[in-house]
């Protein structure tokens, strides 16, 4: 009798852990679905502080290092810029900076860091974030002209100082779609997403017409 039992349980047990088995199979299938029809956000624009299409207001500053620069134009003359707001106590600015290095050297793109707070936070990160060809400001002037209330926060300029593009910036992918878009004709990968699908809506729309 008690051997029957045992086989009985085992039996149930394992129709219990393949029916888990086949459910947790159809959940991993409907996420990966779900992941190919989700279009991948570029940067969120926070609809302050200049529009895209205008020049750049321009700020006479110097470096962290003490070196001259005016910000809003080109740093490298015929190069764009990408004026990246930072904080030195933001975990995410921490991370992103090496993509954002990336990012802008293939790109062709200047990189300008900007950030606020006092000089020995920015001194601790700096002491542990070293620069490469990166400018770094320490000024809250511009973050206020720009109406910046998230970090990190991107604006790409072209070489005359016009806003190609801006947003906030937490992925790489946030990073390159301020590029993206520029190549696109749009000011943002949500807008470039909008207008791209809505001829494919359509053509669905008409195919079920008869």
């Amino acid at each position: 009798m008690n051997t029957g039992f045992i086989i009985a349980s085992n039996v149930l047990l394992w129709c219990a852990f393949l029916s888990l088995a086949a459910l947790m199979l159809g959940v991993i299938r409907q996420i990966g679905l779900l992941h190919e029809r989700s279009a991948p956000l570029g940067a969120m624009l926070l609809d302050n502080g200049p529009e895209v299409g205008e020049r750049s207001p321009v700020f006479s500053q110097t470096t962290f290092d003490g070196e001259p620069i005016t910000v809003g134009r080109a740093v490298t003359p015929g190069r764009p810029s990408l004026l990246m707001f930072t904080g030195p106590s933001c975990p995410i600015c921490a991370k992103l900076l090496p993509i954002i290095r990336s990012v802008a050297a293939a790109e062709g793109a200047d990189v300008v860091l900007i950030s606020d707070g006092t000089r020995a936070e920015h001194l601790e990160f700096l002491r542990n974030h070293p620069l490469q060809n990166e400018r770094y400001v320490v000024s809250a002037e511009i973050g206020i002209r720009y109406q910046i209330s998230k970090v990190p926060y991107g604006v790409l300029l072209d070489a005359d100082g016009v806003i190609l593009g801006k947003g906030l910036c937490n992925t790489r992918e946030h990073v390159e779609s301020l590029f993206e878009t520029v190549r696109e004709g749009h000011s943002t990968l949500q807008d470039f997403m909008k207008h791209s699908t809505t001829p494919l809506l359509r053509a669905d729309e008409n195919k079920g017409v008869h």
